[in-house]
Order: C-alpha cells, then sequence, then structure tokens
C-alpha cells in the first residue's frame, strides 16, 4: 500500500502552513524513504489486544491499549534478543514484561496507573506464590458462590464520573462481594479483587469508548444524547464465576488443559510506581539490552476516564485521579504543561531536538493558528501536541542513556491528524532520536493503514494513516 505525506487537506485553496507542512513532510519522508518497510507479517491482530484474547493470562484483563505476547516473541526472535534484560516504560498491563519473562530474560516496567499494577501484581502472585490450598479456596469461591451467604457489605467506591455505572442489584453484589474477601488471605483477596476488575465493564451501564466511558441508555445519564445501546449486561454472579474459573483454567495445577497452559515465568520481573519522567533518570546508565515499549497515542484518549471503574475500586478519590491526569504524558487536552527543566536539568538537549524538529514546528505554528482563527475543535490541542512531542524527546534521550551500546528500542505508535494535518509521528520522532543518540533502523509498517474520525473525514476527507513500529539502534 502506497502511504501518501502529510495531508493538505480538502481545500480549494490550501492554507499556507499546510503547503509547508506538505513540504516539510516530504522532505523528511525522502531522507527516511529506505527505511521504511511495509511488513506483510504485522497486523493489527498482532499488535494490539486482539492478539492476546486467547493466549492465557493475558486474556483474562482486557486492556486495550495493549499489543500482543505475540508481538514481544516475534520481535525478540528476529532481532536476536534472548537474554539480558530489558525495559517497558509505559509497562501498562505488563505484557512485554511476561512475555520476556517467560522467554527467559528479565524485564523491568515503569507504569503509573494503578489498573496496570493491580494486573501485574495479580500475575506475579499466582505465578509464584499461590499454594495449592489457594487454588482450592477459590475454587469454592466459584462453586459455592461464597459472597451471597456473606453478612458484610462494604460500599463500592465510586468516583463523580462513576457514580450510577451499575444496577443497583449488581451494585449490592459487589458490596457483598468486596466485603467477603477481606476475610482471606492477602493472596487470595488479591486475585478475588482482580477478577472483579476484570469483569466491571461487562457488568456496568459502560463501555469504554476512547476519550471517555460510553454510557448506555438504561443508565438514565443519556439525556439530551445520541442514544447508545451496550448491549448484554451480564449478571454480576454469571460473570465472576465465568471469570474466576477462566484464571482456574489457565494457572491451577488440578484445572490447566493442553490448550489453556499458562506459560511459567523463567526471569525476575521488577515494577517501578511512578511516572516515567520521574523514574527514567533515576536508573542507571547502560542498564538494558532492548526496551520494547508503547508510549501513549497524541490521541486525545485519557486513560484516567476509561479506566475510571477500575481506578474508583482500587481506591483513587478525585484528587488522585487530578494528579494521575497531571503526570501521565501529555495526550488529552486537559494536561497542563509540564516543566520539564525542573524535572531534570540534563533535559535541555532533548529539548533542543525538539525545537529543532522542523515539521513539528510547522505544525505547532499551523494549530497556534487553527486556534487563533477559532477553527479547532479545542483550543487545547495545540498545548497537547507540543507536551507530547517535547516530554517524548525526555523519554528517547533517558532511553538512549539507559541503553546498552548497539541495543535496539521498539517502539509501537500511531500517526495521527489534527485540522486536517495528518502528523507523521514516526518520522518526527524518529528525526527527534537521531539527534539524541539512536541511528533508525526500520519504520516496520502495518500493510493496512488506520483510518480518520467521522469529523475529520466530513472536514478533510479521509487519509490512510501509518501504523507501525519504529526499530532504533542505540550507537
Amino acid at each position: 500500500m502506497q502511504y501518501t505525506t502529510a495531508s493538505t487537506a480538502v481545500l480549494s485553496q490550501p492554507p499556507e502552513f499546510l503547503s509547508t507542512i506538505r513540504h516539510l513532510d516530504k522532505q523528511l519522508h525522502d531522507r527516511f524513504r529506505n527505511r521504511f518497510d511495509i511488513d506483510p507479517t504485522l497486523s493489527r491482530f498482532l499488535v494490539s489486544f486482539q492478539g492476546n484474547k486467547t493466549r492465557p493470562s493475558y486474556r483474562w484483563y482486557k486492556f486495550k491499549e495493549a499489543f500482543s505476547a505475540s508481538l514481544v516473541e516475534h520481535l525478540f526472535h528476529k532481532y536476536g534478543i534472548n537474554a539480558g534484560r530489558i525495559l517497558d516504560p509505559f509497562a501498562g498491563s505488563g505484557t512485554a514484561l511476561f512475555a520476556a519473562s517467560a522467554m527467559g530474560i528479565d524485564a523491568d516496567g515503569i507504569e503509573l496507573l494503578p489498573i496496570g499494577r493491580e494486573i501485574i501484581a495479580a500475575k506475579q502472585i499466582l505465578d509464584a506464590e499461590f499454594t495449592p490450598e489457594d487454588f482450592e479456596r477459590l475454587c469454592q469461591w466459584s462453586t459455592l458462590r461464597v459472597w451471597k451467604e456473606s453478612q458484610i457489605s462494604v460500599p463500592l467506591p465510586e468516583l463523580r464520573i462513576t457514580q450510577g455505572a451499575y444496577p443497583e442489584k449488581t451494585k449490592k453484589a459487589i458490596e457483598k462481594y468486596i466485603g467477603a474477601y477481606q476475610v482471606e488471605n492477602s493472596r487470595v483477596q488479591s486475585i478475588l479483587r482482580f477478577a472483579l476488575l476484570c469483569v466491571l465493564e461487562s457488568i456496568s451501564f459502560t463501555r469504554k469508548d476512547g476519550q471517555y466511558l460510553r454510557w448506555d441508555y438504561r443508565s438514565g445519564r443519556t439525556q439530551g444524547k445520541k442514544i447508545f445501546d451496550k448491549g448484554e449486561i451480564l449478571e454480576f454472579d454469571q460473570a465472576i464465576c465465568e471469570k474466576i474459573n477462566e484464571i482456574l483454567e489457565d494457572v491451577s495445577p488440578n484445572h490447566q488443559t493442553t490448550l489453556f497452559a499458562a506459560e511459567k515465568l523463567q526471569a525476575q520481573i521488577r515494577l517501578f510506581e511512578g511516572s516515567c519522567l520521574q523514574i527514567l533518570p533515576q536508573l542507571p546508565d547502560s542498564t538494558y539490552d532492548a526496551i520494547l515499549t508503547s508510549p501513549p497515542y497524541c490521541n486525545r484518549y485519557d486513560y484516567t476516564r476509561t479506566y475510571a471503574l477500575e481506578l474508583a475500586l482500587l481506591g483513587t478519590d478525585e484528587q488522585k485521579l487530578l494528579r494521575f491526569r497531571q503526570e501521565m504524558l501529555s495526550c488529552t487536552v486537559e494536561n497542563r504543561p509540564k516543566d520539564l527543566l525542573d524535572i531534570n536539568p540534563q533535559w535541555a538537549t532533548a529539548l533542543a531536538a525538539a525545537d529543532e524538529e522542523e515539521l513539528l514546528q510547522a505544525i505547532l505554528k499551523y494549530l497556534e493558528d487553527q486556534k487563533a482563527q477559532r477553527a479547532l475543535n479545542n483550543n487545547g490541542i495545540p498545548r497537547i501536541m507540543k507536551g507530547y512531542f517535547y516530554e517524548m524527546a525526555c523519554v528517547i534521550a533517558e532511553c538512549a542513556r539507559v541503553l546498552k551500546p548497539n541495543a535496539l528500542l521498539f517502539m509501537v505508535n500511531d500517526n495521527v491528524r489534527y485540522a486536517g494535518a495528518s502528523v507523521s509521528v514516526d518520522m518526527i520522532l524518529s528525526d527527534i532520536a537521531e539527534k539524541l543518540g539512536f541511528y533508525v533502523e526500520r519504520i516496520l509498517v502495518l500493510p493496512n493503514g488506520k483510518g480518520n474520525s467521522s469529523q475529520q473525514m466530513g472536514e478533510y476527507g479521509r487519509e490512510a494513516l501509518r501504523k507501525g513500529i519504529y526499530i532504533w539502534r542505540k550507537l
């Protein structure tokens, strides 16, 4: 498939800014032309959660932003990474960590949000700490439905944006379930809480939809909005029993089958809690043999909203929610600018690399012009665009520092489009990377590009945007 360079938009006389963007994009494309590789072995199934749907342990929680364990295995086998220690600065649900560990490679991860950390911790407990007695107790919870006889109910933690998320009968069942598992030992308690996290969306009135939670018409919260029917809302007892049984089927010594036998971890996993902008500078130089990661995309998705049900259950209050939102890599219109030099004065070189990236600066000028003309659907778009690339420049600089010489960095990311201008995230970040100690070996591109939002297509026409994997080598 032939990919175009930056969009000229569907206008009879393209604005001067768009002409400049098109010209600079073509220049950069010509420079990287021989590095692009449309790889027929790659698919959306491989670079998304879809590839995990039938994989033991990876299938338990539907972390929609994850790539597949098969992708990790494919890249590590192809590029000869079979020992040492790897890093994922945006660990999410830990796919890179667990896939690497199963291959005998030590893995470190950094994760800010409690939901990702809880998924990783639960899998580690099941792999290394669970006893036969614990597995038996988990079986009893499913077969006897222990919570139904509980006399203890614990109020369900809520945020403003999660109030009314469940049918009243379901909410009461959840509260009895929470009350019942609190008398179990810490290991069983962790897994029962994890199982609950796995089913919250399926038993609620909500569905994750990128930038927010979408509410079913039965919730009573959709007055004046477009009617949305999410389909079947599962009964609590059915959903939680099926999830507990799925976990048991994958990992219990008494329940494993040939089809579903979870990979046993062979190597160490360490998880650092917090923002990678805070944690990366604390890691020692030349430590890692590879980095494999997928940062948040520059697409306005707000994970503090889409994972609000889970964050509320894990004890996140309104103040913590706001803090998480600001500590995340800038990717939403609510992100305020970060004082990056205050975080790390050593990042002056990284910020200069972003300053010098001509295509990025042209896009930022165009978006500021669109803002001045009141042509943007949200005035925060120029701010998040600048924050995203400048913060990513700092992340790239730190990745170069902590990698061993000649080691590889693999990054899964998408190009985006705002106000009719396609933003070649792959080339902009690759250009910055080459200023900060990397050589761009390949930009692997999926054969089929992704589409645009209906608003973008309506105003500017459809254009395929590249989705790919960047492969950079530390010089």
